[in-house]
């Protein structure tokens, strides 16, 4: 390694992973929704808004449709 690096000739490159940046958003969810991805987070020791992240992006992984039936 060199003891010292000069950076006034290096070019500047765009970030590879801006497009898997995050965006933050506000949405209303039900207080039993976040109750229960909070106590899934206590089980398992990851953020509960990153377990929703991790859910949500499976739906979209497994291109899973919303099927919603309205009691009448």
């Amino acid at each position: 390694m060199r003891k010292e690096y000069d950076f006034e000739k290096m070019k500047g490159k765009g970030n590879p992973y801006a497009r898997y940046l995050k965006k933050q958003v506000t949405i209303r969810m039900g207080v039993d929704v976040i109750d229960y991805f909070k106590k899934q987070a206590e089980e398992t020791g990851i953020p509960y808004q990153n377990l929703i992240n991790l859910y949500l992006r499976d739906c979209v992984q497994a291109e899973r449709k919303i099927s919603i039936k309205w009691q009448s």
